[in-house]
């Protein structure tokens, strides 16, 4: 390999090559516990804190965008002491953002639909938001109350809305692309999901079309940068043709 190279681990990556935008299905938390005889909600407290361990990983390594999958728009149907304690960890982890991040480049933003969240939540994205909006190093994407069929159902929806009033001429990809929750965002260039399932759970579905997969058998909390050097350097052994020869 060539370029400028980072060591950890023994694992060379080549940093002319790192992946423009990463991004993670962060499965496994409930395992993780499990098998240490904790509650799902120790399980989720860990990957929360791990979460913060990959962002500044990421940041280190020249990763420019972050994307990782917080809570589905499925998850809802868990028990609701599940989902409160991860929607008091997202609501901790927005608080503390910036004070975590201070001193780092870091762009925050959240996608996904804001009903139901609670009002709590929805003022903390917009705060965090607006305070990290000129950050340019790194943008890390939350994916909250996210569910990727509803995000293609609503650009659709306003596509039918926009050639309503003759604002549209024609519907191709890229007018369904800058309707999405990340019109203002490139696409994938690596997928990883951990915890060893191999589905992508409709997650980001339109815009994964071309990127590449990795799956790890390591859960979530214990997906540390090791692993996440071990997906990059799986990524640039590979040849991206986007559908080419």
């Amino acid at each position: 390999m060539t370029g400028e190279f980072m060591r950890n681990s023994k694992i060379d990556i080549d940093r002319e090559t790192i992946p423009n935008h990463i991004a993670i299905i962060m499965d496994g938390n409930g395992r993780w516990a499990k098998k240490r005889g904790l509650s799902r909600s120790m399980g989720h407290r860990e990957g929360s804190k791990n979460l913060r361990k990959i962002v500044e990983a990421c940041y280190n390594m020249g990763v420019r965008y972050l994307t990782v999958y917080a809570f589905s728009t499925e998850n809802w149907a868990r028990p609701k002491a599940e989902v409160d304690e991860l929607m008091r960890l997202l609501l901790d982890y927005l608080r503390n953002a910036e004070k975590e991040l201070k001193g780092k480049d870091v762009r925050i933003r959240v996608i996904g639909e804001k009903y139901p969240l609670s009002k709590e939540i929805v003022n903390e994205i917009e705060r965090v938001e607006n305070a990290t909006k000129n950050r340019k190093t790194l943008d890390f994407i939350i994916a909250l109350n996210y569910g990727g069929r509803q995000e293609i159902v609503n650009a659709v929806s306003r596509i039918l809305e926009d050639a309503k009033e003759g604002k549209l001429i024609e519907v191709n990809e890229s007018e369904i692309s800058r309707r999405l929750y990340t019109s203002e965002i490139p696409d994938p260039d690596l997928l990883i999901r951990t915890s060893g399932e191999m589905r992508v759970s409709n997650f980001l579905i339109w815009q994964i079309s071309y990127s590449e997969f990795y799956f790890s058998d390591v859960l979530w909390p214990d997906f540390s940068e090791k692993h996440l050097k071990e997906a990059i350097l799986t990524y640039q052994s590979r040849q991206r043709r986007f559908g080419g020869i």
